[in-house]
């Protein structure tokens, strides 16, 4: 299930930076979209409407908001590689 995979970004974002390690350490390909947030792009607005902020994870088509929420699918999506998080639910959230 490894299509197009595109991060809108920016690189003194912490928040980036977090998805950034997720996809290198589930070695996933991804083209990195730099992000001048004095001057949104397009795509950006077009993708996250509401908050029109990084990071948002564009796989096949379709975007993902929030980093802790592209982490979570990131670990989903690609189950076939080692986990990033715990199985149970009350590790996951310490």
């Amino acid at each position: 299930m490894e299509d197009k995979v595109v991060l809108l970004d920016l690189w003194a974002s912490t928040f980036a930076m977090r998805v950034r390690i997720a996809l290198a350490e589930k070695g996933i390909k991804y083209e990195s979209k730099e992000e001048n947030l004095f001057n949104k792009s397009h795509l950006l607005l077009e993708m996250n409407p509401v908050h029109k902020k990084v990071p948002v994870l564009i796989h096949d088509g379709k975007p993902i908001c929030e980093s802790i929420v592209i982490v979570e699918y990131i670990d989903e999506v690609w189950h076939d590689r080692p986990p990033l998080l715990p199985s149970d639910p009350y590790q996951r959230s310490q």
